[in-house]
């Protein structure tokens, strides 16, 4: 069983029927600040906290005075827009008193689909990190239609999780586990610990039970959990309504863990090996022996471009004998690389006319 304290990086995914009550529609502070609390003691433990947080049209539709019946997509927009500011300003105020600052980040499926949007993304996660932040992520309900959105912020959240490479992802739900079926009509059903692998006699006791304030149901659980354990990143579910909900599975609340298949760098490897390249760059010797000693690939240290390729794409990591050492992920294209090849990253404003990447490849988008 995974253990919460020796996380390097967790994702913890909120659902709005813990943040809103259901009955007046009002934020649950109390419920937030001993969330806030437990994001501190992560963190005083060195390890990455981001949030994934519904509630914005929760929040939004009890200001608004909409119907508590499903709503229309236009009313759930607007709900969103009221909601969402609403809900960032809440963490703010809960997390700043542990010195802890908030970023909000609103998301829509395009943004893992598109690979520049997904790398741009990564990108901005990793640099929050970096600084201490804690990401508030939702899906940008105000924008975000039902061809393009996630459904559910179990699934963003296992997105979410893979993008900044955690090794945990917990989701705090109205169900203390994954039972063999639904414990409220089924007093026989069992409750697993550990599920070290996904198989179809697991899938086929998922059931759809969700409240009224959330979308989620076993099956999107369980979807988000292949998506996770994949990219190695172990997932639990646990009933997230106590005061100290992350201390509560630290202390041994009830909870499934799902095992991760392998380590998050190494998926993260592997997926970027299996991709086809769109072009290719020839390297200096410099550069060669910076890449094995795990750096990033500079654009000083190009010779050649070869290819047709854009941000984002994948493309050959040639030695000056031209023998393939590996690949990675761009964030030039072919002509802009072509311009800042052998050029230190100081002066790739001045060469491209716009401020870019001071690397060309960063180390985490290679697979040598």
């Amino acid at each position: 069983m995974a253990s919460l304290t020796a996380a390097r990086r967790v994702v913890v995914k909120i659902g709005s029927a813990l943040l809103v009550d259901r009955e007046t529609g009002d934020l649950r502070s109390d419920w937030l600040h001993g969330l806030a609390q437990d994001v501190h003691w992560l963190k005083s433990l060195g390890c990455d906290v981001v949030l994934v947080s519904s509630g914005s049209i929760a929040l939004g539709r009890g200001v608004l005075d909409l119907p508590k019946t499903p709503l229309a997509l236009e009313q759930s927009q607007a709900a969103a827009a009221v909601g969402q500011i609403r809900l960032a300003r809440a963490y703010e105020e809960v997390l700043a008193p542990h010195g802890i600052i908030t970023a909000q980040v609103l998301v829509t499926l395009e943004d893992s689909a598109n690979r520049k949007r997904y790398l741009n993304s990564r990108a901005t996660l990793e640099q929050l990190l970096g600084l201490g932040v804690v990401p508030i992520v939702n899906e940008n309900d105000t924008v975000a239609t039902d061809e393009i959105r996630f459904g559910d912020n179990d699934r963003l959240a296992a997105q979410i999780a893979v993008t900044v490479g955690a090794d945990q992802l917990i989701l705090l739900s109205d169900v203390d586990g994954f039972y063999s079926a639904n414990p409220h009509e089924d007093n026989s059903a069992q409750r697993y610990d550990i599920i070290e692998a996904i198989t179809p006699e697991i899938e086929a006791m998922a059931g759809d039970a969700g409240s009224g304030l959330s979308k989620g149901g076993m099956k999107t659980k369980l979807m988000a959990a292949k998506t996770a354990t994949a990219a190695g990143c172990a997932m639990a579910i646990t009933e997230g309504s106590a005061m100290r909900p992350l201390q509560g599975l630290h202390t041994g609340a009830n909870a499934t863990w799902f095992t991760a298949q392998t380590d998050p760098q190494a998926a993260r490897k592997r997926w970027i090996a299996a991709m086809k390249p769109r072009g290719s760059v020839t390297l200096d010797a410099g550069a060669v022996t910076a890449l094995g000693k795990g750096k990033s690939l500079l654009p000083a240290g190009v010779r050649q471009v070869q290819g047709a390729f854009e941000r984002g794409d994948s493309i050959s990591l040639l030695n000056p004998a031209g023998h393939s050492i590996g690949v990675g992920l761009t964030r030039y294209s072919a002509s802009e690389a072509d311009q800042i090849k052998g050029h230190h990253s100081a002066e790739i404003e001045e060469l491209l006319g716009y401020p870019g990447r001071a690397a060309l490849i960063h180390r985490d988008d290679m697979a040598l």
